[in-house]
């Protein structure tokens, strides 16, 4: 399949949609999305990646029509498994990109070069992915990065935000006095699939009174519609699944 540019639209729509639980995978669609070999850009559809984000969002991009020309090397790095964790399930395998040098080194500085110099201050990480992600982007843009963690994983003190699975509830947890009222985060994880954990993370810091100015992803899964889940806060993502 010729890869394809098309910009996202985003969803200013609060409605979320009943409980899924939160995988980083297609949960029983087989057919949703076309099964590659490694290394293979037909599983991911390409975007430019600044087209990405909400028109009006501070982070908007200034041009609509380019392909960034790393794009399709990001995508190709990424494996997808079948039948993972279960049956019905197409896994995004995020390590063949970590085995890439050229690949994981673009991918942070495609994120880095977003968010240096935009006065941000925090880096959340979400567990467990975004923790690898997100250290180097912190430290490339002069920020803090703040681990997001399930429960009981935290030594200290914690703030914690509960959300819905499809059978029941889990929480988000951060350090209290991790991150201060009026400071300006970024939210990464590797992937949105039906966006229950990245939109817990939103109501966490704004509870707190952090300015959540994006939340950023490797990869997507539109059909799980996570970004309807994000209400205001603008998304960016460097690759889709294919529809």
């Amino acid at each position: 399949m010729q890869s394809i540019i098309a910009p996202l639209v985003s969803h200013r729509i609060c409605l979320a949609p009943p409980p899924i639980p939160r995988h980083r995978l297609l949960s029983h669609r087989p057919h949703s999305i076309r099964l590659p070999s490694h290394r293979s850009t037909t599983s991911l559809r390409l975007f430019f990646s600044c087209a990405a984000a909400s028109r009006d969002s501070e982070m908007a991009a200034t041009t609509n029509d380019v392909q960034d020309p790393r794009i399709p090397k990001i995508a190709s790095s990424i494996r997808v498994i079948p039948d993972f964790p279960k049956p019905g399930i197409m896994f995004q395998d995020i390590t063949t990109l970590l085995l890439d040098t050229e690949a994981f080194r673009d991918t942070i500085d495609m994120f880095v070069e977003r968010y240096k110099g935009k006065d941000i201050s925090v880096v959340a990480g979400v567990e467990a992915r975004g923790f690898i992600f997100g250290p180097p982007i912190a430290l490339a843009i002069g920020a803090k990065f703040v681990p997001m963690r399930k429960p009981k994983k935290l030594p200290g003190k914690v703030i914690s935000e509960e959300y819905s699975l499809e059978y029941g509830t889990d929480k988000i947890e951060m350090h209290v006095g991790a991150v201060e009222p009026g400071e300006r985060a970024i939210i990464i994880d590797d992937l949105i699939a039906t966006g229950g954990t990245l939109a817990a993370a939103i109501r966490l810091l704004e509870r707190v009174g952090v300015k959540i100015v994006e939340c950023a992803c490797v990869i997507e899964l539109p059909e799980l519609k996570g970004r309807e889940r994000l209400g205001e806060t603008p998304l960016f993502i460097l690759v889709s699944s294919a529809a």
